[in-house]
């Protein structure tokens, strides 16, 4: 559900695209880009950039463009990614344990610091530097750690009652891995990564491809 005292949703999805354009860009020795060169490296408009950015001030100059740099700045601060984001991550799994060892995250002022599984295999394992704790204990951890971002990397059945626990003891963004639409209040935020469904989006071109005309 949109809240109508925020930007879109999409609008704020795009704005880590715009980040990262503007990070390349930086890497590359610009330091001046205009909406439409900013525009074609992402694949949206320039009125589209211009429209984004409108939400949240001024930030550019008719037939100057923007100071990659500053727009960076105000970008970031804009997402709070200037800041440190401490994330719980549950279900150790393959997947979990990959998504525990991805080094990614660090760089964008987020750091996954707690580990959480059902398994008692699991319990007491060390991965990368953490080792993976009872969720038993993840109230208490989230509350001594101030975590409100949490990621689910468990079986779609187990999805809900996690998602559950983890709103009560005060995570307010979930990105969940798990085959399922969560149930949340209106004022937690969920994400979802279902590589399965946006495969099957694609599947459908390519079975038109296949079919008789």
């Amino acid at each position: 559900m949109e809240r109508s005292d925020l930007p879109p949703d999409v609008v704020i999805r795009r704005l880590p695209l715009y980040a990262r354009s503007l990070r390349y860009l930086l890497e590359e020795g610009i330091h001046s880009v205009s909406s439409q060169e900013l525009g074609e490296r992402i694949n949206v408009t320039a009125a589209q950039i211009r429209k984004d950015l409108s939400y949240f001030g001024e930030f550019g100059k008719q037939g100057i463009g923007y100071d990659v740099e500053k727009l960076l700045q105000h970008i970031e601060r804009i997402l709070g990614i200037n800041q440190h984001w401490p994330v719980a991550l549950v279900g150790i799994g393959l997947l979990g344990q990959a998504i525990a060892r991805y080094e990614g995250f660090r760089t964008e002022g987020i750091e996954i610091v707690a580990l959480f599984d059902s398994d008692p295999a699991k319990i007491g394992q060390q991965v990368g530097e953490l080792v993976v704790q009872d969720f038993a204990n993840v109230r208490r951890v989230i509350a001594e750690k101030h975590i409100k971002l949490a990621i689910i990397a468990v079986p779609a059945l187990q999805a809900q009652r996690v998602a559950d626990v983890l709103i009560e003891a005060g995570v307010r963004a979930i990105l969940s891995y798990a085959p399922m639409i969560l149930q949340v209040p209106e004022d937690v935020w969920v994400r979802y990564i279902d590589p399965v469904a946006v495969l099957q989006s694609m599947t459908y071109y390519l079975a038109r491809e296949q079919s008789p005309s």
